[in-house]
């Protein structure tokens, strides 16, 4: 019994992690590029209809399979078919973080869909509402683009609640050090975000809201990348319960930052740079213990972009209309030891972009 007992318990941890992964693994971005991770190796898939430059995301059951997806503007199905009123959402293709899907904690079958405009435009932070027992179960966008802040960076990002079950998504107002962040719960989105100005100030020429924003798998820190002109990269602490970010570290030296992207362990944090102007893309590996920065590849794209974590623990990178992405292999090893491949997964013919998709960071503990 003592032994039963422990063969069935070493096989559900075995599987927890898996089974909490495959809401994050499904992905399609770019030129109709798409990657399925359900038996752990990505495969490729090549049924995606969407087409964007930069943002999109991806909506699955818990065991993974296909509800939606999007660029910020259109909704396709899981049919790969556009979603009834599923045009016009007021994000942009343009926007490096144009889109995050957070389902509501209350229901099964009611989604949000925040957007984000591009360069600091007046579409601001916006959300729809998808409600998937539309459409014979296909889904319909009920509600769309719900203001709920103008203007704001391109940076979006999502956490679960220290309760497990709320989430948080924070973005970043425009002309302002502000983090704004929004409690999802079951009985919707609160309206009034809560406020931290903290940090540098994310304002200037529009392009400078580029950039990218993630959380650590602790969901205990914040990155961000601040493009022209500020050319660095900040980490916050956040509070999971409060929604509050606080004690900001700056790290210097990175031209047109665009992407980050936390190790699985969250001791190492990865930035995609381009030069000024583009033509020198490197991806950088930063040590959060030491602050020590290491450039870990050189890529030959002219410009790369988003960094994702996938569920196998690899770290994908978008290479600007490329057949390839660029993988790091071992993210939580230092210095060149990472193994990062500029070539490193192929795209079965299809392209990549600027973007790759956005998910909820699962963990909160």
């Amino acid at each position: 019994m003592h032994y039963r007992f422990l063969l069935l318990l070493g096989l559900w941890l075995l599987s927890a992690p898996v089974s909490a992964q495959l809401q994050n693994a499904l992905w399609y971005f770019g030129g109709e590029a798409g990657l399925d991770f359900r038996q752990g190796a990505p495969a490729v898939l090549l049924d995606g209809k969407m087409s964007t430059y930069e943002g999109s995301a991806v909506a699955t059951t818990s065991r993974g399979q296909l509800l939606f997806y999007t660029n910020g503007v259109n909704v396709w199905n899981r049919q790969h078919q556009l979603m009834p009123n599923g045009k016009n959402l007021m994000g942009s293709k343009s926007s490096s973080q144009s889109a995050l899907i957070v389902p509501d904690p209350g229901s099964g079958n009611v989604f949000y869909i925040f957007t984000t405009g591009a360069e600091g435009s007046s579409n601001g932070l916006r959300y729809s509402v998808v409600d998937m027992t539309d459409a014979g179960g296909l889904g319909d966008v009920k509600r769309s683009n719900v203001l709920l802040i103008s203007p704001v960076a391109e940076k979006l990002a999502a956490v679960r609640h220290r309760n497990g079950r709320d989430v948080w998504v924070v973005g970043h107002r425009w002309n302002s050090n502000a983090f704004v962040s929004y409690l999802v719960t079951a009985d919707g989105i609160d309206a009034k975000p809560n406020l931290s100005n903290v940090g540098s100030m994310h304002a200037g020429p529009g392009r400078n809201a580029i950039g990218t924003m993630k959380f650590s798998p602790s969901g205990r820190q914040l990155a961000v990348a601040i493009w022209r002109e500020a050319n660095r990269v900040e980490v916050f602490d956040f509070d999971n319960a409060t929604g509050k970010v606080s004690k900001p570290r700056a790290y210097k030296g990175f031209e047109e930052a665009y992407g980050v992207e936390f190790s699985p362990s969250g001791t190492k944090l990865y930035v995609t740079s381009n030069g000024n102007g583009g033509g020198n893309a490197q991806v950088w590996q930063l040590d959060l213990k030491t602050g020590d920065k290491t450039a870990i590849g050189n890529s030959a794209n002219r410009k790369i972009g988003s960094l994702q974590r996938g569920p196998d623990g690899r770290i994908y990178v978008a290479r600007e209309d490329n057949p390839f992405l660029g993988v790091i292999q071992n993210p939580d090893a230092a210095g060149a030891a990472c193994q990062y491949q500029d070539n490193g997964l192929k795209l079965g013919g299809r392209r990549s972009k600027l973007g790759l998709p956005n998910f909820i960071q699962p963990a909160a503990p």
